[in-house]
């Protein structure tokens, strides 16, 4: 009974006529069925280089996640400081409102005493005074306000740099995938062109 032949080998014996018992494999292991350690360590090689840039990308990929996650807790940091600084400035708005009143009523009560409420020059201390205690409360608003709006907009920010992260993250695992793929395609190519 002939041996089996495949390939190259089977061509040859039915055309010539002969019999051969090689086997006729060729391929990713070698010819004739030994073992090539050239096309092997290729391979190899190429399916670590594969995994190795697929594990960059996830690595990318979480890092960037950590640096969303970072972004969203400064965010959350930020609106509550900034919450913060409007509760202190209404307080301390209400704080100085207080002491202005304390303050005009304190003068009326010395100019009453000093028998000065009906002259010109009391009338225009008065009026100064109040102006002054008013610019006060007007300064701690806007203070406050600004404060807020430094918080809102760092905030922000952090709102955006969190949304640019996930994106990074992303793309790397996109890079990494394409790199991959390609590094695939060359390991075959010079496998197979052996």
């Amino acid at each position: 009974m002939a041996p089996l032949l495949l390939g190259t080998a089977a061509t040859t014996a039915g055309v010539a006529g002969a019999t051969t018992t090689a086997a006729a494999t060729a391929g990713l292991f070698g010819t004739a069925g030994a073992f090539a350690l050239a096309p092997t360590a290729l391979t190899v090689g190429t399916g670590i280089a594969v995994a190795g840039q697929l594990q960059a990308g996830q690595a990318a990929k979480t890092q960037e996640k950590s640096a969303e996650n970072i972004a969203a807790f400064n965010v959350a940091v930020q609106e509550r400081e900034a919450k913060a600084i409007k509760e202190r400035t209404i307080f301390a708005g209400k704080r100085q409102a207080k002491k202005a009143a304390e303050i005009k009523s304190a003068l009326t009560a010395k100019l009453g005493a000093a028998g000065g409420l009906g002259s010109l020059v009391a009338a225009d201390l008065a009026a100064e005074q109040a102006a002054e205690l008013e610019l006060e409360g007007l300064l701690i608003g806007f203070e406050g306000e600004e404060l807020a709006g430094r918080a809102l907009s760092q905030a922000e920010i952090d709102r955006l740099s969190g949304r640019v992260a996930k994106r990074r993250g992303k793309a790397a695992v996109s890079a990494s995938r394409i790199r991959a793929g390609g590094t695939l395609l060359t390991g075959f190519g010079r496998t197979f062109e052996r």
